[in-house]
């Protein structure tokens, strides 16, 4: 599910900044996404006894936390304008940084196999076991540095579109827009950092 809301992101950033129409249906796997996490929860939420070694007990909280942030991550998604990241520089630069993060996060997700069996999405290529971890590593690292990154044109970006209000330069109505997009931007890659993160077994 990580892997299908963050393609569907990125997929709909990569349009908006080229100023082509958002598909529609990826605004129905980002919902269908949601059902299906939603399902998930209540099914974990079913599992009887808790878990039998610490191992299991450490998995099973990774996976909830992964969940959650999953979820939240859809949800914002959902009720998003991404036509405002082509605006302005700033906007453009919050949209490319949320859709490296989504590319990142998709490929992260795609080289965790969950069960025995179950190999990443098709098209992803394949690991070398040597260097996974490491790569792995680096891909958390990027996506805090994303994230973070966001967090602080965020600020900016508010003050500025704003003010842009008292000048004439824009509407409060646009400007509003705008801000609102940003940090929603922020908060989805926010939200695929820490998923990811808990996805690969980070505890802290």
């Amino acid at each position: 599910m990580l892997v299908a809301v963050c393609g569907s992101v990125e997929a709909a950033l990569l349009l908006a900044a080229r100023g082509e129409p958002i598909l529609g249906k990826d605004a129905v796997s980002v919902h269908a996404a949601v059902d299906a996490l939603r399902q998930t929860q209540v099914f974990l939420s079913d599992v009887a006894g808790p878990p039998d070694t610490d191992n299991e007990q450490r998995r099973l909280t990774s996976t909830l936390h992964a969940l959650d942030h999953t979820i939240r991550l859809a949800e914002t998604a959902e009720g998003i304008d991404f036509a405002t990241v082509r605006c302005g520089q700033n906007d453009a630069r919050a949209g490319q940084l949320c859709a490296d993060a989504m590319r990142i996060a998709t490929a992260v997700g795609d080289s965790v196999a969950v069960l025995p069996g179950i190999g990443p999405s098709p098209g992803a290529a394949p690991a070398a076991a040597g260097t996974k971890a490491a790569s792995i590593d680096e891909a958390l690292a990027e996506l805090e540095r994303c994230a973070t990154e966001l967090g602080e044109l965020q600020r900016t970006h508010r003050s500025t579109t704003l003010g842009a209000v008292a000048d004439g330069t824009l509407t409060a109505d646009a400007a509003i827009a705008r801000v609102d997009t940003l940090r929603s931007l922020q908060t989805l890659t926010w939200h695929a950092w820490r998923s990811t993160f808990h996805l690969v077994g980070r505890d802290k």
